[in-house]
């Protein structure tokens, strides 16, 4: 798999979870794994399970670079793809940051509503800048 599809791959689990809250990363693994047969990789689970042991910290990133918003009036499509962003931002230097953000908006033209990608490029810009990976 190449990474375009395993980043959707891991956005599609972050998602998953944004709305599931009821359920544990875990086994929302293991359902889109196992029942629904989703592929991943060692990207994928490095991403959403590191995310998850990140959660407090990137929620807090982002959080601060919502300039005029409130992380609870941000759509649960854009919330998971700033997390994938922001992880990857935070703890993956080898991915560029120009990259990773080029990514997240593809992401969000797809997913998202029509104008969504210029928030969240707004937002991980804001980000790369705050953490020097501009």
């Amino acid at each position: 798999m190449n990474r375009k599809t395993a980043r959707e791959n891991a956005f599609i689990l972050l998602f998953e979870k944004a709305i599931k809250t009821d359920e544990t990363f875990e086994e929302i693994y293991t359902k889109a794994t196992c029942e629904r047969e989703l592929e991943v990789d060692d990207y994928v689970k490095k991403v959403f399970f590191g995310s998850a042991e990140n959660e407090k910290i990137i929620d807090m990133k982002i959080e601060e670079c919502l300039v005029g918003w409130k992380k609870e009036r941000v759509s649960y499509v854009a919330m998971a793809i700033l997390k994938l962003s922001a992880y990857e931002l935070m703890f993956m230097e080898d991915i560029p940051a120009k990259v990773s953000i080029n990514e997240a908006i593809e992401l969000s033209k797809k997913y998202d509503e029509d104008k969504a990608y210029v928030f969240v490029n707004g937002v991980l810009n804001k980000l790369a800048e705050s953490l020097g990976r501009k």
